[in-house]
């Protein structure tokens, strides 16, 4: 990849997690990038009209341009159509956030979600943002379905999510963390309380594809009030049918018929 697609890219990523904007100096400051260089990289990616520059305040925005080209790409992938309908009827059925997170390459990649609470604390944060592995049950149970060394390459490579940023029970070393990946090994689900965030509970259990491989992580997440961890427990059966329902559905689905035969590929030219 170019060095300018890399920056282009950097920028996009900066822009997604600041709804309120960026101003240059701040672009320049977190990306450690030259002025001038980002100065025309912004005018580049305003012509093709992924950013907007806000005058009054001189920040600058991501577009609706690249959040639609995910929607449309997931429509067309029958995500919404497939999945939504399931998480919907798991989300009434246990009164809290439910997500489906999908496997792309080396990270989990939050897609769709229902929002079963009504009232009370809603816990809802953004989607299209990869998952901290070290710290969230989606991280732990995919984890889970892999070897420890495999575990803990994908830890070292996103580092692990420290109390600081997370939860005060987050992991921050493999002796602590590979207890937990055992653990969800055992039971084919893994729950977390005050890691991902403080005060929330969640758990998570693979779904599988017709070849056993892990196409996508479900996750049940709400306050530690309601989700604890003898309510997680009675969750866990309906969770895992649910799962199985989405194994069973997403054969339909050109995303994960790809995925799966991207998997067989890789499979196949380690065996050959």
């Amino acid at each position: 990849m170019t060095a300018v697609l890399q920056r282009s890219f950097r920028i996009l990523e900066e822009l997604a997690v600041a709804p309120e904007g960026r101003t240059l100096t701040e672009l320049v400051s977190e990306l450690g990038l030259p002025l001038s260089a980002t100065h025309r990289l912004l005018a580049d990616l305003i012509e093709q009209g992924y950013v907007r520059k806000d005058e009054r305040r001189g920040e600058f925005l991501l577009t609706m341009k690249m959040p639609s080209l995910g929607l449309r790409f997931l429509s067309a992938a029958g995500i919404a159509d497939i999945a939504q309908p399931i998480l919907e009827k798991l989300a009434a059925q246990c009164g809290e956030l439910v997500r489906l997170a999908i496997v792309e390459d080396d990270q989990l990649i939050y897609v769709a979600k229902a929002q079963g609470a009504r009232q009370g604390i809603v816990y809802d944060p953004e989607m299209g943002r990869p998952v901290t592995l070290s710290c969230s049950a989606a991280g732990i149970v995919w984890m889970s379905t892999k070897s420890d060394e495999e575990a803990m390459a994908l830890v070292s490579k996103q580092g692990f999510g420290t109390p600081a940023e997370f939860g005060p029970r987050a992991p921050t070393t493999f002796k602590a963390l590979l207890p937990m990946i055992a653990l969800a090994r055992g039971n084919n689900y893994a729950t977390t309380q005050d890691m991902f965030l403080p005060a929330m509970s969640s758990m998570a259990t693979p779904v599988l594809g017709a070849a056993g491989e892990v196409r996508a992580i479900l996750i049940i997440a709400g306050p530690m009030s309601r989700l604890g961890e003898e309510r997680m427990k009675d969750l866990a059966p309906i969770m895992q049918s649910t799962a199985l329902e989405l194994s069973e559905a997403s054969s339909v689905s050109p995303m994960f018929r790809r995925s799966l035969g991207m998997q067989h590929g890789k499979q196949g030219a380690v065996t050959s």
